[in-house]
This record gives structure tokens, sequence and C-alpha cells, in this order.
């Protein structure tokens, strides 16, 4: 499983990449603007540098909501960086655009997925990522992971290239099901992966190791 960060804050980034597990990146003009990130030029700007952060994979989403405007946003993105994945709304004229950027070889990320009908579309387009919203379906009382789990099923039936990015993951256990169900890829804030790290048990234990060994070294 790869582990993406979900966020646009180069100093969480860092840390993500600094603990040696993370492969990508995702981000949306929400968490552009969470960041204080305005404007075309800077907005590239900071999609640079967080290519120059991580090895791969940072996807970058475009505002347009129509065919032509998806395809110059999107091409304009990918010049940015070998490493940039250009993020798609599931829409129609989002279906087209990513069959379109399919067709050219650049890496796509279809978000916004909601049901299993709409990751079919994306996966016979093309898409290179498809990012169904587990917590955003949980919200209204639906349950986002049995949506992943009818994905991968899909998916594996008809040896779809698609990769199942799970999104929209609010805490540690939506991370642990999503890899036992078997998505591909999932993104998260820096909290819920470096929340792995956590158990009682581990701090008991290593509370307890240095407290014999400083007991035995007369300490």
């Amino acid at each position: 499983m790869k582990f993406f960060i979900d966020t646009a804050n180069l100093s969480e980034i860092q840390e993500a990449y600094d603990l040696g597990v993370l492969d990508g990146v995702t981000t949306n003009p929400s968490l552009m603007a969470k960041e204080g990130i305005s404007g075309d030029e800077a907005v590239k700007a900071h999609y640079k540098a967080i290519c120059n952060i991580v090895d791969d994979k940072v996807s970058a989403e475009v505002i347009a909501t129509d065919f032509d405007g998806m395809i110059r946003e999107g091409k304009e993105l990918a010049k940015i960086d070998d490493k940039i994945v250009v993020k798609i709304p599931m829409i129609k004229e989002g279906v087209k655009a990513i069959k379109y950027f399919h067709s050219e070889g650049i890496r796509t990320n279809c978000t916004l997925v909601f049901s299993a009908g709409q990751a079919l579309l994306a996966a016979k387009a093309g898409a290179s990522y498809l990012s169904p919203f587990i917590g955003r379906l949980d919200d209204i009382s639906f349950d986002g992971l049995e949506l992943i789990q009818q994905i991968v099923h899909i998916y594996r039936t008809y040896d779809f290239q698609t990769e199942v990015l799970a999104a929209s993951i609010r805490h540690t256990m939506h991370l642990i099901k999503c890899a036992e169900i078997g998505a591909d890829v999932v993104t998260c804030p820096l909290k819920v992966i470096t929340g792995l790290l956590n158990h009682p048990l581990t701090d008991k234990g290593l509370a307890q190791f240095l407290a014999d060994h400083a007991k035995a070294a007369g300490k």
C-alpha cells in the first residue's frame, strides 16, 4: 500500500517524507487556500516546492469544469514537473479529459468519487488513480469502506490498471481497514500517518526497558 499525505503544508510534507514512508501528495484548492496560497503563479510555485520535497506523485487539481479548460489547465500543471498527477473531477467533461490525458501519457487522479458506477467510468477512461471519499460518505450515513471494497473487487475482476486511492481518511482505523480491503493507496493527514506509531504497550515496554537498563547500570 502506498501512503500519500493530503495537505499543501510544506512542513508536514517534509515531516512525512523524513519518516521514510511517504509515496506521494494530494492537494486541492481548499488545502491551497488553507495555506494562504492564491493566484496562478503562486499556486504553480507551491506545487513545484512540493515536488522538490518528494520523489513522485503530486496530485494537482484543475479548477475548470469544461473540457477545453481542464485540458488547458492540466497541460500547464503537467509542465511544472514530471512528478505531477493531474487531478480531475468526476463529471462528464472530466471523464472526457481523463481519456484525453491518458492518450497523451499524462497521469490523472479522478477525484470526488462516491459510487461504483463513477469508478467504472474513470477506469474505462484510463484514470491512473481513483479517489473515493470515505469520510464524506460516512458523514451522510453511508459506509465509505464498503464502497472501497466494492471498487477493489470490480477493478480486480476486470483487471483495470487504475489504482484505488482511498481519500477523506479521518482516522487510523480507516487506514487499517483500507489496507485489509486492498486499497492501492491511502491519502490522509499527517496525524493519521503518525497515529499508526501509537500503542500503549509500546510506550510501557520501552519505559520498562529503559528503567531496567538504568537500574543495571547503577543510575
